[in-house]
């Protein structure tokens, strides 16, 4: 199973090979299998706005990134591309394979590969700026955010690097677990803090000035008889709603902090390493069984839940005006009731599974496929 990765000092495992996890393995010789989707009536008005090729994304996942109303994109062949409304401004080819990106601010973009190389190009014309030195792979796309560019290596360290020249400004890092899981995920700056999820259900902030410990969320506690048992990694991204950060652990828990000090608010036991989002009411997960999860977000309740996509391999939800919206494996978009959580429209794409969270483009959203296509897609 490719895109989650188990990732030891010695041991590495593919999910689909581990008996404590087949049962979350579509393509599983046995167990439980993936749930046919059954015809729904369509409720919501769905075009797609503009198309777009970029490469394929092989064994990782590259993530769109959006700022104001450009898209960049990228593919492990090495291709970066810039569409502006749809319309392609820019194409290079970096000179090596990628294996993480995109991260992208007004004046530059940044993309990682697997030799731990992080690379920063100019937005305006794809010019390569820099090259800098990761400790290990890159398979999370950077930040580049308050005037750093923070970079996540597959060995769970942090570093910060000045946007200017790329000189690293400074490094966290933690104590390794036996296994864990392998964290596509961004790193989340906001105000002085850097946000990160880490083995062991930990949720981290971190000075954004010096990389120096602020403080430390319980998101799940380990617990069982097996190393694998024992794996509860937050994996996906955190999510911010003014005063409040919450994150979601596989074979955990989804729990939100107070932002400024880490006091945990509330948790419930859904297990996730796809992740979470957060609107002005809700709190929605997709749980590792391909449920999808409405919470009250000031007590964490329960108020709906959507359990026909079982085992697609969803996505993190994106909210979207008055719809939720998740991909799968078979590269379907769908859009359930933001209300109740009934489907109200179904999108295919190329066919290829959606392993990259979906990103806001104002009021449309921004899909990317494991076979390369971006699309923007508008829903009514």
């Amino acid at each position: 199973m490719k895109g989650h990765l188990l990732a030891g000092a010695v041991l590495s495992v593919v999910l689909a090979g581990c008996s404590t996890l087949d049962a979350l393995n579509p393509f599983a010789s046995s167990g439980p299998k993936m749930a046919e989707l059954q015809p729904i009536e369509t409720r919501a008005g769905v075009r797609v706005l503009w198309e777009e090729g970029v490469g394929k994304g092989g064994d990782y996942t590259f993530v769109p990134a959006v700022v104001a109303s450009s898209v960049y994109v990228a593919a492990r062949d090495g291709t970066i591309a810039r569409f502006d409304d749809g319309q392609q401004v820019w194409r290079i080819k970096a000179d090596q394979p990628l294996s993480g990106g995109v991260g992208a601010a007004e004046r530059m973009l940044v993309v990682g590969t697997a030799k731990g190389d992080v690379l920063a190009f100019a937005t305006a014309d794809g010019n390569l700026l820099w090259k800098a030195k990761a400790s290990s792979e890159i398979v999370a796309p950077p930040v580049v955010s308050a005037g750093l560019v923070i970079v996540r290596s597959v060995d769970h360290r942090l570093a910060a690097y000045d946007p200017a020249n790329g000189k690293r400004k400074w490094l966290y890092q933690r104590p390794s677990t036996p296994l864990s899981l392998r964290v596509t995920a961004s790193p989340v700056v906001i105000e002085k803090y850097v946000f990160a999820g880490f083995p062991g259900g930990k949720l981290i902030a971190v000075s954004a000035e010096n990389g120096a410990p602020l403080w430390e969320g319980t998101v799940a506690l380990p617990k069982g008889a097996t190393e694998l048992d024992r794996v509860a990694d937050v994996t996906s991204a955190p999510v911010i709603d003014g005063r409040m950060i919450c994150a979601a652990a596989f074979q955990g828990r989804v729990a939100c902090f107070d932002l400024g000090n880490g006091n945990l608010l509330w948790s419930r036991d859904i297990s996730s390493a796809a992740g979470l989002s957060i609107d002005s009411r809700y709190v929605y997960v997709s749980d590792d069984k391909g449920a999808v999860h409405a919470l009250d977000k000031a007590s964490g309740a329960g108020l709906w839940k959507q359990d026909k996509l079982f085992l697609r391999r969803l996505t993190a939800p994106q909210s979207l005006r008055n719809l939720v919206v998740v991909g799968d494996v078979k590269g379907i978009v769908h859009f359930l009731s933001r209300d109740d959580g009934a489907f109200v429209a179904r999108l295919p794409t190329d066919g290829s599974a959606i392993q990259a969270p979906l990103q806001r483009l104002g009021s449309s959203l921004v899909v990317q496929t494991t076979n390369g296509r971006v699309l923007a897609i508008e829903a009514q």
